[in-house]
């Protein structure tokens, strides 16, 4: 991990694109401003953690789970 020393309205460059910003240092927390293109996908630490673990819990089916969502559809099939 590269650690940095920053002053308020100092930042770094990450990449060609991405420029990190200290905007402001209060009460013991760091306001920064993240300047990169729009289909970057940036995320605070604990959503992209949940986004993570929300994924891996959605690829555990049960295969009885999958036998009656499987069934549930096939029925809609023929119903129509």
């Amino acid at each position: 991990m590269l650690v940095l020393t920053r002053k308020a309205g100092e930042g770094i460059i990450i990449g060609d694109n991405i420029k990190i910003t200290v905007i402001e240092l209060k009460g013991g927390g760091v306001r920064i401003g993240i300047d990169a293109p729009a289909e970057q996908k940036i995320y605070r630490q604990e959503v992209y953690d949940r986004i993570c673990r929300e994924n891996m819990e959605a690829t555990q089916w049960n295969l009885a789970d999958l036998n009656d969502l499987s069934s549930s559809l096939a029925g809609r099939k023929t119903a129509k």
